[in-house]
């Protein structure tokens, strides 16, 4: 029989145990006032796109997207990530008390993973977030994200920052900006969502996880407000509404380009640049060393005389010339189309 002394000294091991690992009272009080005070700023973004079907004989079918966006403005701005929306043919947006409204693709920065919106419509009462300074963000800071992972609007999660990325880490393609890694639970439907800060300010845009699995596994990333304010917001505006994929190598061999490397156009966002220009996208899926892909499209050599070159430093020269272009200079573009060199051209 255990005696008073050791069941005191139990009860005082059971509550040092619950307090390590719940949050304190004062702790959940804050997030529970904190997520009604951003919650109205966060939407669901429902897409469509024309994509080829797993069967050939099936051609082109219409494809929806699920995924999640935050206001951030009075006149009906909203981020979102830039692989939800770069190249679709529809988009609406979701409140969470049901409505729905139109909207259109303005910017998109495919290297940030970081895209703008515009609402067709700003529906009575909608309340906008305030984008804070991700440079101030530490790791060990605590955040929450808020989402619609498999379509559940509206749903919090949270966690701290479990370190900052910066252009020399080891993340592929995503490694061209700086990106902020989180525990907080992200999943399919979460992205383009916000991460919030602890004083309700918009810190990042999640972007992409980390997973074996196909679902959360403890790391997630999101991109910097910084690099969100500074692409879309204090920019011009462009969205070319191509998903392309850079080719070279042997595969540039077998495909037989006329230079060592290309962007291989897998889709074009119907309205967007590519479109007006008459970009053709792929039409047949393929499976190459574990890597799909769509061949059958336009390969793009040049953009206003730039050649496409086997890293991202011709793509950024490329987007740098096109934002320095006035409304009614065009774009052209040098493109192999079934082994013939043709030129497109189109204004942004």
């Amino acid at each position: 029989m255990k005696t008073k002394a050791a069941v005191s000294l139990i009860t005082w091991i059971a509550l040092a145990v619950s307090l390590a690992v719940s949050p304190s009272g004062a702790e959940a009080q804050q997030l529970r006032d904190l997520f009604k005070k951003v919650k109205d700023s966060v939407v669901t973004i429902r897409t469509e796109e024309k994509a080829v079907a797993t069967a050939p004989q099936e051609g082109t079918v219409s494809m929806p997207g699920l995924a999640s966006g935050v206001l951030v403005s009075d006149d009906g701005k909203v981020l979102t990530a830039a692989h939800v929306v770069q190249a679709v043919d529809k988009v609406v947006v979701e409140f969470g008390d049901g409505r729905i409204v139109r909207a259109h693709v303005v910017s998109s920065a495919v290297y940030a993973d970081v895209a703008l919106i515009q609402l067709d419509s700003v529906p009575q009462g909608a309340a906008p977030a305030g984008l804070g300074d991700s440079d101030k963000t530490e790791v060990g800071d605590e955040v929450f994200v808020v989402g619609a992972p498999y379509g559940l609007s509206r749903t919090l999660t949270a966690g701290h920052i479990s370190g900052r990325k910066a252009p020399t880490s080891s993340l592929g393609s995503m490694s061209a900006w700086e990106f902020l890694q989180t525990d907080a639970a992200v999943n399919v439907g979460n992205s383009g969502g916000p991460m919030f800060n602890m004083n309700g300010e918009v810190i990042g845009i999640v972007c992409n996880i980390v997973t074996r699995s196909g679902g959360f596994e403890g790391i997630s990333f999101a991109a910097t407000s910084r690099i969100a304010r500074t692409l879309l917001l204090e920019r011009k505006p462009l969205w070319t509404g191509i998903e392309d994929i850079l080719i070279g190598g042997d595969l540039a061999k077998i495909l037989n380009l006329p230079q060592p490397a290309g962007l291989l156009v897998q889709k074009v966002g119907e309205g967007s640049f590519g479109w007006r220009a008459g970009l053709r996208p792929g039409t047949l899926r393929v499976s190459i060393e574990g890597n799909d892909l769509l061949l059958g499209g336009d390969i793009i050599l040049e953009v206003n005389g730039i050649r496409i070159l086997e890293d991202n430093v011709s793509q950024d020269q490329i987007y740098d010339c096109i934002g320095k272009l006035r409304p009614d200079e065009k774009v052209v573009l040098k493109v192999l189309r079934a082994g013939q060199i043709i030129t497109l051209s189109s204004t942004i």
